[in-house]
């Protein structure tokens, strides 16, 4: 029992700072988390402003943020009461292999709408990591831990490296070096998490000094077999000075457009040549009318009631005379071959005999 109030029942996960329980509410009877934070607070005044910032997280109400519905203290262990999610987490989803770009595009839109939204509220994550990451058996995306590093930051000591400002895998470079944070922190660190999940590996790897330093010397590589398209987003989302990020509602824009264009392979689709441009050859104007144009004129002759059953016929002669010089037919270039037997076909109306006829000779003297 947790505060004359929770029913502890199996822990969900464990981390770096605390521990999750699935727990009941006897009072409002129904499922939710709680996280135990395994660090101490110190005075009375860190236990106020704990309870004070967890009441502002519990202002936020987003459809992608695992809400905070309540905190408090055990002994001196902070405890914050959430909404429990049934579900996966992110980092659980990825071990061990990459994630589709369209499902990650999906993901990384729900998030960064939670982020667009916090921010616009005031509040900067600090710890956007896979493993914040929730996965709802239902599709639903939320993050969560929302602000709980900056409740960490200014209420509970702190003994362990790497966790006391988020975690050092994906810290932006103004937090390594202890700069005053905006939400562009925010947006860096969740564009190394779309990059991980892409591509199964993390961009700063190593121990937490390692993998903290190593992004204030070069930017992640984000590899060519993305699409241009991500590759751009990316690199925006990591760039090294902090105001020229993108915002995080900008962000979501632009993965809601992504297509998610990798092959199989994971190669880009790249036409590697210039395409083949097929240009008909160049014909001279004939003194006078052609042959075309005379049997032409002559149909027009030819009354609307008859000129149909014409077409038809000249259909068929024409392809009995395309068959015969495909087939060879016996001709020769000099004298194709003339299957119609140089006659248009028996029962023709009289007045398109002649007509026919010319259309007959036109095509049977094509080379």
């Amino acid at each position: 029992m947790l505060a004359d109030r929770y029913d502890l029942g199996e822990r969900l996960g464990t981390g770096g700072m605390a521990d999750v329980f699935r727990a009941t509410d006897r009072v409002l009877h129904r499922p939710v988390a709680i996280k135990v934070l395994r660090e101490t607070a110190g005075d009375e005044t860190d236990r106020l402003r704990f309870t004070a910032e967890a009441r502002t997280l519990a202002q936020l109400s987003h459809v992608n943020l695992v809400m905070v519905l309540d905190a408090g203290m055990t002994t001196d262990q902070p405890y914050l009461v959430m909404e429990l999610v049934e579900g996966t987490t992110l980092s659980d989803r990825a071990r061990g292999g990459t994630l589709p770009p369209d499902e990650v595009a999906g993901i990384g839109a729900a998030l960064a709408d939670a982020l667009a939204y916090a921010h616009d509220k005031g509040i900067v994550h600090r710890d956007v990591k896979p493993a914040n990451v929730l996965l709802g058996d239902d599709g639903r995306v939320k993050l969560a831990d929302f602000g709980i590093a900056r409740l960490i930051g200014d209420t509970v000591r702190h003994t362990q490296t790497g966790h006391a400002i988020g975690t050092a895998a994906y810290l932006s470079p103004e937090q390594v070096r202890g700069d005053d944070l905006t939400a562009a922190a925010d947006v860096y660190s969740l564009g190394l998490v779309l990059l991980e999940v892409l591509t199964g590996e993390r961009a700063y790897p190593g121990s937490p000094t390692e993998s903290a330093l190593a992004r204030l010397s070069r930017s992640p590589e984000v590899p060519p077999t993305l699409s241009a398209a991500w590759r751009d987003l990316l690199t925006d989302m990591t760039l090294m000075e902090a105001a020229a990020r993108p915002s995080a509602g900008v962000v979501a824009e632009r993965l809601r457009t992504l297509d998610g264009d990798v092959d199989a392979a994971g190669a880009t689709l790249v036409l590697d040549t210039e395409p083949t441009v097929r240009r008909m050859p160049a014909v001279t104007p004939a003194q006078g009318p052609s042959a075309t144009d005379r049997v032409v004129a002559r149909l027009r002759e030819v009354p609307p009631h008859v000129r149909g059953v014409g077409a038809a016929i000249a259909a068929i002669l024409l392809l009995v005379v395309i068959a015969g010089v495909a087939g060879g037919g016996g001709g020769s270039a000099e004298e194709p071959a003339d299957p119609a037997g140089g006659t248009v076909p028996a029962g023709t109306p009289a007045e398109l005999e002649g007509p026919l006829q010319d259309l007959h000779d036109a095509v049977g003297g094509v080379e």
